[in-house]
């Protein structure tokens, strides 16, 4: 997990939205992020998420190492994956629950220390599954899921999480009560908003059906050919990403 509990200094920064001074604190929208032309990054949901091909582990290693470095320095330190053929980066500033100065800094070293041994942005990858559940009463059924996973949420929330960031999210839609849902869970995918269209036609060129996309570019529903239900979701239309 990220460890960003260090680095509270409030760094003024004039280009703040609507007036506001903007400091190392102050969590940006998604409208801001792409502001800053973070063009191998991209936000989902509270999160920076780059991925860097690499082609090789050994230079997978080094990057990784140059990252740690960096992180150390700027005392900001990104959750990191690292596989044979590329590098995952998260950043987030869990201190303000959200996307700050201080992530939009460091993706910016992270991409050039990239760029010196070569590796390749792959924004277009990047993705978050999220699991929704029908329910007419989460908090009925919420221990049951967080013993079971292992997960966290506060009681009321309308979701868990894992608390090691590796696992989906699990959250709550609200549902009629029935007896014999037809379907008691559905996939939430957040992607970058240039890939969800693609992403939603080549659904339906697989044989799915879009059920709506009324609230698009926020999500569209899609569904299987025996009716499933999945979700295509950006940032795009919604809060903060």
């Amino acid at each position: 997990m990220s460890d960003d509990t260090t680095d509270t200094t409030d760094t003024t920064d004039p280009t703040g939205h609507d007036g506001e001074e903007r400091t190392d604190r102050t969590v940006l929208s998604g409208h801001e992020v792409e502001a800053e032309l973070l063009a191998d990054w991209r936000i989902l949901f509270s999160t920076l998420h780059g991925r860097f091909e690499t082609g090789d582990f050994a230079t997978g290693v080094k990057l990784v190492e140059a990252i740690g470095a960096a992180a150390e320095e700027m005392d900001h330190h990104p959750d990191v994956d690292l596989t044979y053929p590329r590098v995952d980066v998260r950043l987030t500033s869990h201190d303000v629950g959200g996307v700050t100065m201080r992530d939009v800094r460091l993706a910016r070293t992270i991409t050039d220390l990239a760029g010196r041994l070569g590796a390749t942005a792959r924004p277009d990858e990047v993705s978050v599954l999220e699991i929704g559940l029908d329910t007419w009463d989460f908090a009925e059924v919420r221990p049951f899921w967080a013993a079971l996973l292992g997960y966290e949420g506060e009681d009321g929330d309308d979701e868990l999480v894992d608390p090691d960031g590796t696992m989906p999210t699990i959250w709550a839609q609200h549902a009629d009560r029935h007896d014999r849902p037809q379907q008691r869970w559905h996939l939430d995918l957040r992607v970058p908003p240039e890939v969800a269209e693609r992403r939603v036609r080549q659904a339906l060129e697989a044989g799915g059906t879009l059920v709506s996309d009324e609230r698009a570019p926020a999500f569209w529903v899609l569904a299987d050919a025996q009716g499933n239900q999945a979700c295509i979701t950006t940032w795009l239309g919604r809060g903060i990403a």
